[in-house]
């Protein structure tokens, strides 16, 4: 049996988002127990020239939302530009799962070849269904996702990566 575009996506972005999720709230608790401030955690990055934490989980969402989003051609979810608190990331990963649930195979299973266009430099890049999701979504979708967790293990949190990976089907 072929795997669906919807099969190759949908399920993977709730599957690493109820993980991110995970790695929040374990994240929180710890920092809760060495009273370390969100604020500073939130605006942690890698390197200097790397988004932090919070735009990280920003791009995550974005990413899946987007991807899945444009692809079956439905309205995207309406969300701030930026989180201020932990409690904002937590709700934006929220409605973005949210969202990710309304979605139905018939909704992206044959858009293959429906063209997506989406504004890249400011200028107007168009894809195929499957390449937008495959190639660009889901490409940027993973590298945000694994980069919100290594900047928590960096921070010394105590996560892995089971926590990383979710809950996975069964």
């Amino acid at each position: 049996m072929a795997l669906s575009m919807y099969q190759g996506s949908v399920p993977v972005f709730l599957q690493l988002l109820s993980g991110l999720n995970g790695v929040l709230d374990k994240a929180a608790q710890q920092a809760a127990a060495k009273k370390l401030d969100w604020a500073v955690l939130m605006n942690w990055r890698l390197y200097p020239d790397m988004f932090t934490l919070a735009r990280q989980v920003k791009a995550t969402c974005d990413h899946a939302t987007n991807g899945a989003g444009r692809t079956a051609g439905v309205e995207l979810p309406k969300l701030p530009d930026a989180d201020a608190s932990f409690e904002d990331m937590k709700t934006r990963i929220a409605t973005t799962i949210d969202f990710l649930k309304t979605i139905k195979p018939n909704q992206l299973d044959g858009k293959e070849d429906k063209e997506v266009t989406i504004t890249m430099g400011g200028q107007p890049r168009s894809f195929k269904g499957q390449n937008y999701l495959y190639h660009m979504a889901m490409v940027n979708f993973y590298f945000h996702v694994t980069t919100a967790y290594n900047i928590l293990r960096s921070l010394g949190f105590d996560i892995g990566k089971r926590d990383y990976m979710g809950q996975m089907p069964s």
